[in-house]
């Protein structure tokens, strides 16, 4: 069974961003496991509950096919956090699936994962990702080797097939 593990702020996390790709990788039978600072419930923007089964200090990458970092206000706790950010390195360095979605592409750009690769993020992510060496593009979505980022909660349900297709395709 594929697994993928979804980094998650332990609130204000962008609801749709969350549920929207979850769903989709369930109901095609991948175990997604929630992870973020904090075990038990974390709650999203606009009021949705989620319980966090993991602190990402916790993740053990082997376990994993994939690991997506959820958008939202919220996830500028993981900007800076040596744990979340090592966690996408050593996701990209074994060649699984990394995503993110919305603004958490900044997570992505200050682990360094992004250089020379194309992506995307919300718009006030942009210098972000620019300073971490990608080629920014704007669009709602963006696939560039095992790095799948999406601009939005507009593109959660694209960015959900997007992150399906690769696990399933890979491995």
């Amino acid at each position: 069974m594929k697994k993928a593990v979804f980094i998650t702020a332990p609130e204000v996390f962008r609801d749709e961003e969350y549920y929207k790709p979850k769903k989709i990788l369930e109901d095609a039978g991948v175990q997604v496991v929630t992870a973020s600072v904090k075990r038990g419930e974390i709650t999203g923007r606009f009021g949705y509950k989620a319980i966090s089964d993991l602190t990402i200090g916790e993740i053990n990458p082997d376990d994993f096919d994939a690991i997506v970092y959820v958008g939202g206000g919220g996830a500028s706790v993981f900007f800076e956090n040596r744990i979340a950010l090592k966690l996408a390195n050593e996701f990209y360095n074994s060649r699984k699936t990394v995503s993110s979605i919305c603004i958490a592409g900044t997570t992505l750009a200050n682990a360094g994962v992004l250089k020379g690769k194309k992506a995307t993020v919300f718009p006030d992510g942009k210098d972000a990702l620019i300073k971490g060496g990608a080629d920014y593009t704007g669009n709602p979505l963006e696939i560039d080797g095992n790095i799948i980022t999406a601009n939005g909660p507009e593109a959660a349900v694209d960015f959900g097939n997007a992150i399906l297709k690769q696990i399933t395709i890979n491995k």
